[in-house]
């Protein structure tokens, strides 16, 4: 099975020095991309089918072709890694980027080529000291080889790449709420239209991929659109870094084809359930993606298979509850976090939110009342898609209506029992 993420990552965690990124046929991809036309790029990752990685799959290509191109085009144009990671349960792209950092800075270079920019950001959550120092290191090395600045390996193609540590917001992950805190403006998400590709940083066209994302495209480029669509299970091209958190036997992170099944990744790969815990739900792909159970496990973790079953593979990282949990508290604490993290630009979100921690702190203080729960159903409509400046508020209510789906007698015997009947058995929720 090949692995091209991660298959070359030193045993020890360290980052992969330039001369060991090279050796293993690093900046291959660019030399090749720049014998290509920006556009032959662009087609070879329309081909390969690679879909975002961040979250909404959006197809890598379509967001890059809807950059404007020409001797007309105001420039500089900006092309930006989005490595903020907030989203509850996620851990991929620390790994990509504390181990690899030339992969992704090479993903980002011919991104940048294909697009014709002319400066590269690399968003970084602020938390991610480790990666921020392998960053740093890899940009420093990749201008002395003659990866970065002017006129790039003779090709007559310049580009600088900068490194931005975010203040650390959840909605910074937002491509337009980052672009705003890279202005040095209040992170609210902005209105769309125009998207970024046609007026995105500093009212100049700009395309915004994941980490992950980026670091696909070296080994596209390099191997070609046929041999990425053979590593997959599924329609979507690729391998995919899926993770594994919760009571299992051996929480990780792993990269495996993209299709991989739930049963699978929490059999196989995390080794099933710890001794004497037993699976009640599984939160796929983020804490902002609805519950599955027990009865999805054969579903493969790829964006149209997780559509089908009132899911999203969102980030691909898998939240696993157990039978020692009580789902009300556990939803209850996504619930505040998303809360938090509200910009509070618009109504539903700012006051929706808080509405609904608040009926849950109810419920699981024993002081919930039987017409809660329409009022929380009520709010899974309310804050859902369309209603909200941005999809914040829509993810936020996912792992909510989901539990009201799957766990509905949890929270009636909460009102019933005036009581969390986890606290009796455990001693804790």
């Amino acid at each position: 099975m090949e692995r091209p993420l991660t298959e070359h990552l030193r045993k020890d965690g360290q980052a992969l020095s330039i001369e060991e990124y090279e050796n293993a046929g690093g900046y291959q991809g660019l030399r090749k991309a720049l014998q290509m036309t920006p556009a032959e790029v662009i087609e070879e990752v329309k081909a390969s089918n690679l879909r975002g990685r961040g979250g909404a799959g959006f197809p890598t290509a379509m967001k890059w072709g809807a950059c404007p191109a020409g001797p007309d085009v105001r420039k500089p144009k900006y092309v930006i890694s989005n490595s903020d990671e907030m989203e509850p349960g996620t851990f991929k792209d620390r790994l990509l980027m504390q181990a690899n950092p030339h992969q992704l800075l090479e993903g980002l270079i011919i991104s940048g080529y294909a697009i014709d920019a002319q400066i590269g950001y690399l968003f970084l959550r602020w938390a991610y000291a480790g990666s921020a120092k392998s960053l740093k290191g890899a940009v420093r090395e990749a201008y002395e080889k003659g990866y970065l600045g002017r006129n790039i390996l003779g090709s007559g193609f310049s580009m600088d790449v900068k490194m931005h540590t975010s203040a650390g917001r959840y909605i910074c992950g937002e491509e337009t709420a980052l672009l705003n805190a890279l202005e040095g403006v209040r992170p609210i998400p902005r209105s769309r239209p125009p998207f970024p590709a046609q007026c995105g940083l500093w009212g100049r066209p700009t395309v915004v991929n994941n980490a992950e994302t980026l670091s696909n495209v070296p080994h596209i480029i390099r191997n070609g659109a046929a041999w990425y669509k053979s590593l997959s299970l599924s329609t979507d091209g690729g391998t995919k870094m899926y993770g594994v958190s919760g009571r299992v036997k051996k929480p990780g992170v792993w990269e495996l084809p993209m299709g991989t099944t739930i049963r699978e990744l929490l059999e196989e790969h995390a080794e099933g359930m710890r001794d004497g815990y037993k699976l009640r739900g599984i939160i796929p792909g983020g804490a902002s993606t609805d519950f599955l159970t027990e009865a999805h496990l054969d579903v493969k973790m790829d964006f149209d298979s997780m559509q089908k079953v009132g899911s999203r593979l969102g980030t691909g990282t898998m939240i696993i509850l157990d039978n020692s949990t009580c789902p009300v508290g556990l939803v209850l604490n996504l619930e505040r976090f998303f809360a938090r993290e509200s910009c509070g630009w618009c109504t539903p979100c700012r006051e929706g939110l808080p509405w609904i921690v608040k009926i849950l702190e109810a419920i699981e203080e024993g002081r919930g009342e039987p017409g809660d729960l329409d009022t929380l159903e009520w709010h899974t409509q309310a804050l859902g898609p369309g209603k909200t400046y941005c999809v914040h508020a829509p993810g936020a209510v996912e792992p909510l209506q989901s539990a009201l789906k799957y766990f509905r007698e949890d929270f009636e015997q909460h009102i019933k029992e005036k009581k969390c009947p986890w606290k009796d058995r455990t001693g804790k929720n």
